[in-house]
């Protein structure tokens, strides 16, 4: 894992100087930041491949660092990991909203963070046989470099994950996708997220998409249909 770069972030002296030290014994270059603003700012500086944030924190909170990191150009594409105390769902599915790619709650031990750390290194954000620009039908085309979706004569830019959970749906267009299918396809088996981050992503591509676009089929799972 050398020379991948990561940022932490924290308003917790103690929390920085812990992680930081078994993050580096792990052979990542760790930079920190304190606050939102501050790690917004270095984030563009130091372009990271990963962004640990905390989410209460002074100046701005790890909700709205993540929505701007998401909306930079240097860092949209940074995994982010929420690291923090905060366990309630309401905390969790703003987590996901935002854009984040996982959700770890505090305390955690090192060695089960760098595991989490390490298995989300290992996806890939797109698979190497696939066309630049797809049409799935109904108008829409999907832009496998860019991360963007074409609907008609708008042009939408995704996060990462409500990306890939769309190309995975509309690869196949009346297949049904079941929820353990899409987490072990998107998120990989080796990464534990909580129950409703399916759902988050899925009620966000149909308030973009339209709630046509990808049906339920209560029990069984996900299709895109067009």
């Amino acid at each position: 894992m050398d020379n991948i770069k990561i940022l932490l972030v924290d308003d917790e002296p103690d929390v920085l100087d812990f992680l930081s030290y078994n993050l580096q014994k792990e052979g990542f270059d760790v930079s920190t930041a304190s606050n939102g603003r501050e790690a917004v700012e270095k984030a563009k500086k130091v372009l990271p491949k990963l962004v640990i944030l905390d989410v209460m924190m002074p100046e701005m909170d790890g909700i709205e660092t993540c929505k701007e990191l998401r909306s930079s150009p240097e860092c949209k594409d940074a995994y982010i990991i929420f690291l923090t105390a905060r366990t309630e769902d309401y905390s969790q599915i703003a987590g996901l909203d935002a854009g984040a790619d996982d959700y770890v709650s505090k305390p955690i031990k090192p060695r089960v963070l760098i595991s989490r750390i390490k298995a989300l290194l290992r996806r890939k954000s797109t698979p190497e046989n696939l066309a630049e620009i797809v049409d799935v039908g109904g108008g829409i085309f999907i832009n496998k470099e860019s991360y963007t979706v074409k609907v008609g004569n708008s042009e939408l830019s995704l996060p990462k994950k409500e990306f890939e959970v769309l190309n995975l749906l509309a690869s196949k267009p009346g297949k049904v996708f079941s929820r353990e299918d899409i987490l072990h396809k998107i998120w990989g088996e080796d990464v534990v997220v909580g129950d409703r981050t399916i759902d988050v992503h899925i009620r966000k591509l149909r308030q973009k998409l339209g709630d046509e676009k990808i049906k339920t089929l209560k029990g069984i799972g996900y299709k895109f249909e067009f």
